[in-house]
């Protein structure tokens, strides 16, 4: 069984993995949609994710632009008690045309809320997590963060969300968004879900020690960097042995993943896995979770295998040694953020 850890500061407790789901949903539907599962091959891995002690689900509006938090709502709502599982979902990515169909003004913000809630089929969420800074989206409207931080305040005292959560930006931005809520006496963000894995650890740099500093629980996305970690691209880009590796999803990585030391790193992997008889993806998380300042890895997985594994994986403890080995090769690389592309 999983272990919980409190999230943060607060008085919330999370499983020491958060299952992310989007690619649960409509096959063909958004982003994702050629690696999307459907709700019936989703309901087994939901079930054994409860019954492993797996009770933290993090959803985003955008994943299958809807469809995502329509299948996670009624898998929990058929399985669980509302007590018995933390679910957090995203706001500010555009979910249509319209100017005011995404971003973070106090218009999206409630709005934007409201329609989570009725795909999901549940009165409240646990948390909302803003998807971005309120400037982060290119293209969208940059309201005063003022502005964003009332309306969210507003959902929280409304009863729609229990705490809020932030994700993926600079630490500067966040210091100033905390500051700017208390300030005012608004509800302050008690998690980040930030980028961050062996390969890509820009994040160490600024925004990890602040969060460790302020009581602020690390969610972090893309710990197995989108299956690089776990030999799923054998190399090499042109190399992807899977459906998401295949399909779609491979340029994606392709702009996340620039450095030149990524494949070796991913390699050292294999190689500690092979000596200490884990799996690659497994040595991957216990790395995340040698770190005392990461919470709850948000971990995607398709099958029940693979969810079993990363369950394992939060029992390895690995030597200063090993840690040593995984982490040597890495080399700064441009922080995504400058570059728009997080």
């Amino acid at each position: 069984m999983l272990e919980t850890r409190q999230l943060g500061n607060c008085g919330l407790s999370v499983s020491r993995l958060c299952l992310g789901t989007m690619n649960f949903g409509e096959p063909g539907r958004g982003h994702q949609g050629d690696w999307t599962l459907t709700i019936d091959e989703a309901r087994p891995i939901f079930e054994k994710a409860l019954e492993l002690g797996l009770f933290y689900f993090d959803c985003a509006d955008v994943y299958g632009l809807g469809a995502c938090e329509r299948v996670v709502g009624q898998l929990l709502r058929e399985l669980a008690p509302r007590d018995q599982y933390v679910i957090s979902t995203k706001i500010s990515a555009a979910m249509g045309p319209n100017p005011n169909q995404g971003g973070l003004s106090r218009k999206h913000v409630m709005e934007g809320v409201d329609a989570c809630l009725q795909r999901l089929g549940l009165d409240y969420v646990d948390q909302i997590i803003i998807h971005r800074h309120p400037h982060g989206r290119p293209g969208l409207p940059r309201p005063p963060i003022e502005e964003t931080m009332e309306a969210l305040h507003d959902v929280v005292k409304a009863g729609k969300a229990l705490y809020l959560g932030a994700s993926s930006m600079f630490a500067w931005q966040f210091c100033q968004l905390q500051m700017t809520a208390e300030r005012h006496g608004w509800t302050r963000f008690v998690s980040m879900q930030n980028h961050y894995n062996l390969i890509y650890r820009e994040e160490e740099r600024e925004m990890n020690p602040y969060c460790a500093s302020t009581g602020v629980a690390l969610t972090p996305w893309s710990p197995l960097a989108r299956g690089i970690l776990t030999g799923a691209y054998k190399g090499s880009f042109d190399a992807g042995s899977t459906a998401r590796s295949q399909g779609m999803d491979r340029k994606r990585t392709e702009g996340l993943y620039r450095g030149e030391m990524d494949f070796k790193i991913a390699e050292r992997v294999v190689e500690v896995a092979e000596k200490l008889g884990h799996t690659p993806a497994q040595i991957a998380i216990a790395w995340l979770l040698s770190k005392p300042e990461v919470t709850a890895p948000v971990v995607g997985v398709s099958k029940i295998s693979q969810l079993e594994q990363l369950v394992a994986a939060t029992k390895i403890t690995l030597e200063e040694e090993d840690i040593r080995y995984l982490e040597e090769l890495y080399r700064p690389v441009e922080n995504l953020l400058s570059i728009g592309t997080s």
